[in-house]
């Protein structure tokens, strides 16, 4: 996959409208954009425990996540994927595909991506307002789940959305569920490939594939 972007205007001010009585130093955006204190359920970010009507939803996500994500599959992926020979399209083509899908593994939100990367680029502007490059980043940052399309291989949501964490060795607590991890035993590894190897000079553990 190619993604283009087209080239800024360099020597272009962003206008920053500050409102009546306001810091001076806080963006507005189009009438004022408030970063929420809880997601759309009236819970903490990025809390996965919390009883919503999200919770089931999210657990089968990682539960099957975590059973399915394996070094064999990934690297599998890897070598499919790393071609970059689907297709050549804009970003803001890219951006539209992303219309059709409600990320499974999200605690948070239960409506399009393509409102996530505007609500996340916004909030980033709020708060940065000169940082156009980091604007950017928010917006693009979850493109890659253009491969939920068919155009890109319409691949699983267990295969594509979700927290990233190594493959083939020891999960860690702080993986996403790890309750989950722990029911695996064994086959949490994803594979029997990796030695563990120590670092003679720091005396630090790595995996290393063999």
């Amino acid at each position: 996959m190619t993604i283009t972007i087209e080239q800024p205007q360099l020597d272009a001010v962003a206008e920053r409208k500050v409102a009546a009585g306001a810091n001076p130093a806080e963006l507005v955006l189009d009438g004022g954009f408030i970063v929420p204190d809880a997601n759309a359920f009236g819970k903490t970010f990025r809390d996965y425990d919390a009883e919503s009507e999200r919770k089931e939803t999210v657990e089968e996500f990682y539960r099957v996540n975590h059973i399915r994500q394996t070094h064999e599959f990934v690297s599998r992926m890897r070598g499919e994927y790393g071609r970059l020979d689907k297709t050549e399209m804009g970003i803001w083509e890219c951006i539209e595909l992303l219309n059709e899908f409600v990320d499974d593994s999200d605690p948070d939100l239960d409506m399009p991506q393509i409102e996530h990367l505007l609500q996340t680029a916004e909030a980033i502007r709020k708060d940065y307002p000169d940082q156009d490059w980091l604007h950017l980043t928010g917006l693009i940052h979850d493109l890659g789940k253009v491969l939920l399309h068919p155009t890109f291989g319409e691949l699983p949501q267990w295969a594509v959305v979700g927290d990233t964490f190594p493959v083939g060795c020891a999960y860690d607590e702080c993986n996403v569920h790890f309750k989950v991890t722990k029911q695996l035993g064994d086959a949490g590894y994803n594979c029997a490939i990796f030695q563990r190897s120590e670092n003679s000079m720091s005396g630090s553990s790595v995996y290393v594939h063999p």
